[in-house]
């Protein structure tokens, strides 16, 4: 165990260097799947055991990010279609949401958090405490950390063009002239994550190898690398795995 632990700790150090004048994203997403399936693997009865794991996990791959410079990062935590799952198993996740919100939001933590999601869908007591993270943290300077909450992207895109036309509506505009005036750069103005670079790296755990709707929008250009470890597992040498693996990519815009 030592001897491995050693070298893991070399080849960390040589892929970090690697990166080096390497061009890094600004902008990551994450995927944190497959906390309920490393807790099956672990013999664990309970599920939500994963899910704990998997929120302690956040605050390390945040840390990691912070080193390289990275300035967003958004992090998916409940789908609309989470919201589905029974009550018993639903309740506990929200808590586990709150409690790494708070954690996320102490006074010693530089990040600035972001509720990003279809937050009015959940019960009032996690609406209230998820926002009270958000507003902890409105005077931090630190990496933008998007907490993706209710996240949907159809349901984000759908709002971001509601909000568009009541805007109009509320200038005066027929819906002819809504209609006209509508194009990319309007809906843009309207999503949860305005004002923020699309992400430029998408990372997905657990093997999974599919979008699942996630930044649906934003991710029209985004390079995607998918890890086989369960979120968990995820290591820091993934990490840089990842980045590196970005870093080698000609990025085109579809130019």
């Amino acid at each position: 165990m030592a001897i491995s632990n050693l070298l893991y700790r070399i080849y960390e150090r040589r892929l970090a260097r690697e990166l080096t004048g390497q061009p890094l994203p600004r902008h990551i997403g994450v995927m944190v799947d497959g906390n309920r399936r490393w807790a099956r693997d672990m013999g664990l009865t309970d599920p939500n055991d994963g899910h704990r794991a998997g929120a302690k996990h956040i605050e390390r791959f945040l840390g990691w990010c912070d080193e390289l410079g990275v300035e967003h990062v958004t992090i998916w935590l409940l789908s609309t279609e989470n919201l589905t799952r029974p009550k018993e198993q639903l309740d506990p996740l929200l808590d586990i949401i709150d409690e790494l919100a708070g954690e996320l939001a102490d006074d010693d933590q530089p990040w600035q958090l972001r509720m990003v999601g279809a937050l009015d869908l959940l019960p009032e007591d996690h609406q209230a405490a998820l926002k009270r993270a958000q507003q902890r943290t409105a005077e931090k300077r630190g990496m933008q950390v998007n907490l993706a909450v209710c996240y949907g992207g159809q349901r984000e895109i759908a709002d971001a063009v509601r909000s568009f036309m009541l805007e109009q509506a509320a200038a005066g505009a027929s819906l002819e002239q809504a209609a006209e005036a509508l194009d990319a750069d309007s809906i843009a103005r309207h999503l949860y994550m305005t004002g923020q670079p699309d992400p430029d790296l998408v990372i997905r755990t657990s093997g999974e190898q599919r979008i699942s709707g996630f930044l649906l929008w934003q991710s029209a250009y985004s390079e995607f690398y998918f890890c086989d470890s369960n979120w968990p597992d995820f290591r820091r040498v993934d990490f840089l795995r990842a980045v590196r693996s970005f870093a080698t990519r000609d990025r085109r815009y579809g130019k």
